[in-house]
């Protein structure tokens, strides 16, 4: 049950990431309280209570600040892929001073690209940070996959690290073509209307 919860909202931040500011920011939030938990191989319900913290600190945040909204967001996104990233890299036991101090690093990076590039940074950074939620969730899932979650040295670190990047590429991807106008890609959002208006006069024609 607690895979499943992280994997569905990981799947959120990952293909819709951008669509909503709100459900972005409350996503990223639940998930770096979350992944955070997890480093120290919480309870269920110690992820899931530090997860929703994460999700409102980061929402009441955001809302207090919302001109610097996209900079918090990047920041957020940042310390959560960061957070990810750690567990990927150190096999065995966490080091917890070296898992935070490259979770600023990201944080501080995702900060400053969110605000440099906007919507094309954060389309890269959730679906960059989805898709790690999506692998912590899966592989709560199974034992068989718990690689995925915390990769031990040799072919675990290699296919942990293969199926993130793939799983975010795919977010990417989607995401860029399901929201082409909000991002400024006006070849595909104009093939997207295109489609549409061909659907709508196939379907008149055939009514």
């Amino acid at each position: 049950m607690n895979g499943i919860i992280v994997a569905v909202v990981g799947a959120l931040l990952c293909f819709y990431g951008i669509r909503s500011v709100h459900l972005g920011i409350l996503a990223i939030g639940f998930g770096i309280g979350w992944l955070i938990a997890d480093l120290f191989n919480a309870s269920f319900w110690w992820l899931l209570l530090i997860g929703l913290i994460g999700a409102l600190s980061s929402w009441v945040v955001t809302s207090l600040i919302f001109r610097f909204a996209s900079y918090f967001i990047g920041g957020l996104t940042g310390a959560m892929i960061g957070t990810k990233l750690a567990m990927v890299l150190q096999p065995g036991d966490k080091n917890w001073a070296l898992s935070m101090i490259v979770a600023l690093a990201v944080c501080v990076a995702g900060a400053f690209l969110a605000e440099k590039f906007r919507a094309r940074a954060l389309l890269w950074l959730t679906s960059i940070g989805g898709a790690g939620m999506v692998l912590s969730g899966v592989a709560r899932l199974s034992d068989s996959l718990e690689f995925l979650r915390s990769p031990e040295t040799g072919w675990q670190q290699i296919t942990s690290t293969l199926a993130w990047v793939a799983l975010s590429v795919l977010g990417w991807i989607t995401q860029r073509h399901l929201f082409a106008e909000k991002l400024g890609i006006q070849h595909l959002a104009v093939d997207r209307d295109e489609t549409d208006q061909g659907q709508r006069d196939g379907g008149s024609a055939t009514s």
